[in-house]
């Protein structure tokens, strides 16, 4: 394997993240709510708003769970980042 570029270095610290927290509790690959927010709280605070607030951290959480299985796979979190990826793009462009 050759040396990783910055965004592949990148996107494994995406997944590496996810790992940190979806290992916790329940399945070591999934993220149920709990695990969710600390993600959230820890690693979004400045991105993502009102974090504190359990009813957003309901709500964020029920729009990733697509299959409504009450836990949050990677393929789902993704959408999450997906969404935080294009509000900072936006932000750049904002300052």
């Amino acid at each position: 394997v050759g040396k990783m570029t910055k965004l592949e270095d990148h996107l494994e610290g995406i997944i590496n993240i996810f790992h940190q927290y979806s290992v916790r509790l329940g399945h070591y690959d999934t993220l149920i709510k709990r695990e969710l927010k600390q993600l959230i709280t820890k690693e979004l605070p400045n991105t993502l708003k009102n974090t504190k607030d359990q009813g957003t951290i309901d709500k964020i959480f029920q729009n990733l769970d697509a299959n409504q299985d009450e836990q949050v796979s990677f393929k789902e979190f993704v959408v999450l980042v997906t969404d935080v990826l294009i509000t900072a793009h936006d932000n750049i462009h904002k300052e």
